[in-house]
């Protein structure tokens, strides 16, 4: 069976000595490179990197994002009917997305300033050899879903 996207949660723990985010259950086994992505306002979509090889994992740093996924049909010439799934992903969550290899992905911040830390299985330069770009008005309507949100 072929591996879907999943959400890692994690906690946060806070006392007088401040606050702890963790995502306990996430492991590093694969991680080649990690990376941030900063938005410093909502208007900015990021939208569609396709990896046919390339797992991701999407972690906020700060604000929010809703970020999307689609599995991709045919990596050359994908159908532009495919059903694309997304979650917002806040700071206030502890929360990592997996975002297996076979699909693209997008995001777009829904606060100013929102930062995001990314993490890959791949090294850069074979990322950039592999990765697809598709357009962003492709397979979700992104301001359809901050009215949703």
């Amino acid at each position: 069976m072929k591996e879907k996207p999943k959400i890692i949660e994690g906690g946060i723990f806070s006392d007088d000595r401040g606050t702890m985010r963790f995502v306990n259950d996430f492991r590093f086994d694969d991680i080649k490179r990690f990376y941030f992505i900063k938005h410093p306002d909502t208007s900015v979509v990021r939208a569609w990197q396709g990896h046919q090889f390339e797992k991701k994992y999407f972690y906020p740093i700060s604000g929010s994002f809703v970020v999307a996924w689609v599995k991709i049909d045919d990596f050359e010439n994908p159908s532009k009917d495919l059903i694309p799934e997304y979650h917002i992903l806040s700071a206030e969550n502890s929360e990592i997305i997996s975002v297996p290899k076979g699909y693209a992905n997008g995001l777009k911040a829904l606060e100013a300033n929102s930062e995001l830390m990314i993490f890959s299985d791949m090294n850069l330069k074979d990322s950039d050899n592999e990765k697809k770009h598709f357009p962003s008005g492709w397979w979700l309507d992104w301001d359809e879903i901050l009215e949703h949100k």
